[in-house]
């Protein structure tokens, strides 16, 4: 894929301490965002493609299936409007 995602203007990623968790912070909406998918959203900032991203969390997360899960789940925010 040559998408290079991006946050959307009116979404910001921010790590509440409190549960020790990422979320989404959207225009009267709040996206928790559970497992690993914090450490993916922050390789969405445009200079990456994503085929360079599931490269980067193969390495990080040896043995996990991010070339399956992580193009679909970046597709999926795509849907929602939160990344671009």
């Amino acid at each position: 894929m040559t998408w290079r995602p991006v946050l959307s203007r009116s979404v910001m990623l921010r790590h509440d301490r409190v549960r020790s968790t990422d979320l989404l912070l959207l225009p009267e909406r709040v996206v928790v965002l559970r497992g690993n998918a914090g450490s993916v959203v922050r390789l969405c900032d445009g200079s990456r493609e994503v085929d360079e991203i599931v490269a980067e969390l193969g390495e990080r997360f040896p043995g996990a299936p991010v070339a399956d899960e992580v193009p679909a789940f970046l597709t999926a925010l795509r849907k929602e409007g939160w990344l671009q």
